[in-house]
């Protein structure tokens, strides 16, 4: 089994629009890459504000080149992409 890794996005502040206009490019890139295992927006006072995505990869540089494909990041809503690597434990 790949590691996992956890890309932790917030959007930039007052950029629901971009997100919403670049939805369905970005709900694609998920569908279509393979090494996803779970993922969904962050919410903040009711409005989804950021993403939080597990996916399967080799390695670091591997998880953030997948992350920098991401429609949203070509779109620029995020203010910040971490990616780290992180371990189920539970669930």
């Amino acid at each position: 089994m790949m590691p996992l890794f956890a890309v932790i996005c917030r959007d930039k502040p007052g950029a629901l629009q971009t997100r919403l206009d670049t939805r369905d490019a970005h709900l694609g890139f998920l569908r279509d890459t393979g090494t996803l295992r779970m993922a969904g927006p962050l919410i903040e006072a009711g409005e989804m504000r950021g993403s939080l995505i597990v996916l399967e990869a080799d390695s670091l540089d591997a998880a953030t080149s997948w992350a920098a494909g991401d429609p949203y990041k070509a779109a620029g809503l995020f203010d910040s992409v971490e990616v780290i690597e992180w371990k189920k434990v539970i669930g």
